[in-house]
């Protein structure tokens, strides 16, 4: 099996909400469309009159809830996902409005009716396919490209040349393989990913230090901000933000039991609502569980008293457990369920905190395998195609599995655990091979259809 040679920072992506395979990854494809346009000749270009986007799968079922007709509009119209700003695709939304849309040595228009919601069931190999092309005054495709969104914010396209990058320093592609490494060569789990990440991307130490730092810093600023809003989320569900109401109990509480359980709970539901809202979030490992890990660094700084190094170290072993399951496994939910998102940022977040508080790597293990597995068989069931039911809640019930799995892994022997992470990260994939496709965000089954039909 080849190593992972994934980067740190293409699992943890700032970009707006609220999913990073309906949003972020259509607007990547949409900015990569256009990369790739200007290399055609000016004859062919000439010829063009407009682009056409099709979507496929659960992009089709749910990306008008999830945003996605907006995010690659703002792709194509040069936008990136770390730096667009919510307003702009606020003001996508309009389905009357003609945009610019600039190629060499002209300008097309671009329209809401220029996305197309295709056919939900389809013979492409992803599920989140979209298909872009270039289009004459007849409709014929001058150029076009196939573009799947696997999850995380991640792009494939046939005939994609990965770009280029090192080969990782410690090469691992289970858990396994990184403990053996660990043991061996006498490292550290922080030792490990410094160095593969400083190999794979060319980064110093200091700059990958400090880049998990922004990130830690987005994460909290996306706390902070979904503590103080209220009101109603977008879409027709209605939905009341409940984050500030859920902190004012936490606060006003000081005595309760179950103070760090709320203080867990609130921040979870104010990322995950800044999420639904459509605004600036990381990808942890994706944009509908991006207040799992959030949550628990809210605690880690403000109740356990963790200085900022271990925080970073706590997210060093967030990302080995996040590119371990996204190698052998899926981070999407249109992919393998729920079980990818809310489960994966769980087990990503009791290593975390189990490595944050110094804990000895079996531990770490344990506690995210615990997280994993009983996430397992979770399906992806968003009720009209938002991000909201029961997306937001589970983020805050990740978060509380994730403690609570930091909490067993660490009141027991590590001998003691059978159960391995690569063996919960096998059963998670064979479980979403063999989940039906209703129940992969396509909004066709469980509480997408029992709220519709009520």
């Amino acid at each position: 099996m080849d190593p992972i040679d994934t980067s740190i920072f293409e699992l943890f992506k700032i970009g707006p909400g609220p999913s990073s395979s309906h949003t972020i990854g259509p607007m990547v494809a949409g900015g990569e469309f256009i990369k790739a346009v200007q290399d055609l000749g000016p004859e062919l270009l000439a010829r063009a009159s407009r682009v056409q986007v099709r979507l496929f799968g659960s992009l089709s079922a749910t990306g008008e809830g999830h945003g996605t007709d907006r995010a690659v509009m703002a792709g194509l119209l040069g936008q990136t996902p770390e730096t667009c700003p919510p307003e702009f695709l606020d003001g996508l939304a309009d389905k009357d409005a003609a945009h610019n849309l600039s190629l060499p040595g002209r300008e097309i228009a671009l329209r809401a009716q220029d996305v197309i919601f295709d056919s939900v069931e389809h013979d492409f190999p992803f599920n989140n396919t979209l298909v872009i092309g270039l289009l004459d005054p007849d409709g014929k495709a001058l150029f076009e490209r196939q573009y799947y969104s696997i999850g995380g914010g991640f792009i494939h396209w046939e005939g994609r040349i990965p770009p280029k990058r090192g080969a990782p320093a410690h090469p691992y592609a289970t858990m396994r393989g990184l403990e053996k490494i660990i043991i061996e060569r006498g490292l550290s789990l922080n030792q490990v990913m410094l160095d593969n990440e400083t190999a794979i991307s060319g980064l110093p130490r200091p700059k990958i230090v400090s880049g998990l730092r922004r990130m830690i810093r987005v994460m909290d600023q996306a706390v902070a901000r979904g503590l103080k809003a209220d009101g109603v989320l977008p879409g027709p569900l209605g939905l009341a933000r409940k984050a500030k109401a859920m902190f004012a109990h936490y606060r006003s509480c000081p005595q309760s039991r179950g103070r760090l359980m709320l203080a867990l709970d609130a921040c979870a539901f104010a990322v995950a609502e800044e999420n639904a809202s459509g605004h600036t979030v990381v990808t942890a490992p994706t944009c509908g569980s991006a207040g799992v890990i959030p949550a628990c660094l809210y605690v880690m700084r403000r109740i356990m008293d963790l200085p900022e190094e271990n925080l970073v170290n706590g997210m060093l072993a967030a990302a080995a457990v996040g590119l371990i399951v996204k190698r052998n496994a899926s981070v999407a939910g249109a992919e393998v369920g729920c079980q990818g998102e809310i489960g994966v940022a769980a087990a990503m977040a009791a290593a975390m905190l189990a490595q944050a508080a110094g804990k000895p790597l079996k531990i770490v293990e344990n506690a995210a395998e615990t997280a994993l597995e009983h996430h397992l068989g979770m399906t992806c069931d968003p009720v009209a195609g938002y991000v909201q039911i029961p997306c937001i809640e589970r983020n805050a019930m990740g978060a509380v599995k994730a403690y609570n799995a930091m909490l067993i892994a660490c009141s027991e022997a590590g001998n003691q655990h059978l159960v391995g992470l690569d063996q919960v990260i096998r059963a998670m994939a064979a479980t979403g091979r063999d989940m039906s496709d209703k129940y992969k965000e396509t909004a066709l089954g469980g509480l997408g259809v029992s709220m519709v039909n009520c």
